[in-house]
């Protein structure tokens, strides 16, 4: 590479930076606005990375970073979001949850899985739509999308279909409420236990108050915390499906595992057992935050919007069929269970 591309490049990957950094910041700061949180932040920077195409210098200059966004900036967001997840709190206070939550999760990733296919939907969309609905939404659909090896296409269109239907059965749950029966408490788990987003828990969960709050808080870290263990073992099938499709088939197996996940973990045990890191977590929650942001910007930047239009109907259905019964699967675990 000469100088003059050498500069080029550096000039069009400091565009792409910056435009990521500002649709994260920009993301956070409309997270706040009445109604708009219930998207969250990260589906706001996807947004408006996708509306950032319509001004094409800009989009075209900023792409030469995006894949290193996309794909660093995410694994270090991740592993920085560990600090998020208190396993002291988590074993106290939630281990029913916890129970409950690998329950549900366990339940409902192959369901999701298998009703998409019925309704034809290619493998790794199923799998990352499956994933993104049964743990912890837009993360979890990022966290597998290295181990499926996605496309951005794909990724972009599970995140978008988990972002619509946990904020459509935010509202349902919280119409649902006064019906229900249930106590403050007994909602917020239901809430955690249920819906796609954390944001979309913590929503729900505000309708009971700081009751449901907290409990919807613990019963959905609780989901998010099966995101590690969920992303090897599918980077092992991945791996034993490529294989098995291979024409060699006794070639060495390569297992596509998101070893970065061990960060996350790793960073919740620092979080949660080491006291002098008290002080930092905030910090840290918010730097992964924001770069999880930037990586979401990063995708919307390269979505190819007539795949999603073409693609997008499918999945949808099935993602919403499948909602309705992970609402339900709540609503009798909290009445058996809590």
């Amino acid at each position: 590479m000469n100088i003059r591309n050498y500069d080029l490049y550096w000039r069009r990957a400091s565009i792409g930076f910056l435009v990521t950094l500002a649709c994260s910041f920009a993301g956070q700061a409309l997270a706040k606005l009445p109604g708009l949180s219930l998207i969250g932040h990260l589906v706001l920077a996807l947004i408006l990375g996708m509306c950032l195409q319509l001004l094409r210098p800009v989009a075209l200059s900023a792409q030469q970073s995006t894949p290193f966004i996309a794909n660093k900036f995410l694994r270090a967001g991740i592993i920085l979001l560990g600090f998020k997840l208190n396993l002291v709190i988590l074993m106290s206070a939630g281990l029913k949850s916890l129970e409950a939550a690998i329950f549900i999760v366990a339940v409902m990733i192959p369901l999701n899985y298998f009703v998409a296919r019925f309704f034809k939907v290619e493998h790794t969309l199923a799998l990352l739509t499956a994933c993104g609905c049964s743990i912890c939404g837009a993360a979890a659909v990022m966290g597998i999308s290295g181990a499926v090896k996605a496309k951005t296409d794909q990724s972009v269109l599970a995140v978008a279909i988990v972002a619509i239907l946990g904020t459509v059965f935010t509202l349902i749950e919280v119409t649902l409420q006064p019906f229900l029966g249930f106590s403050d408490t007994q909602f917020g788990v239901m809430a955690g236990l249920s819906l796609h987003e954390i944001a979309h828990a913590v929503a729900a969960g505000g309708a009971a108050g700081p009751a449901g709050t907290d409990s919807a808080i613990i019963a959905k870290l609780s989901r998010v915390l099966l995101l590690a263990p969920v992303a090897i073992i599918v980077g092992i099938l991945e791996a034993r499906r490529t294989r098995k499709q291979g024409a060699d088939n006794d070639s060495k197996m390569s297992v596509p595992v998101p070893w970065f996940m061990g960060g996350f973990i790793l960073a919740s045990a620092v979080g949660s057992y080491v006291p002098a890191v008290d002080t930092f977590v905030p910090s840290f929650v918010q730097l992964a935050y924001l770069l999880l942001g930037m990586a979401m910007a990063a995708l919307g930047l390269n979505v190819n919007f007539s795949v999603i239009l073409h693609k997008g109907f499918r999945p949808m259905i099935g993602a919403f069929l499948c909602s309705i019964v992970i609402m339900s699967l709540a609503i009798a675990i909290v009445h058996t269970w809590f």
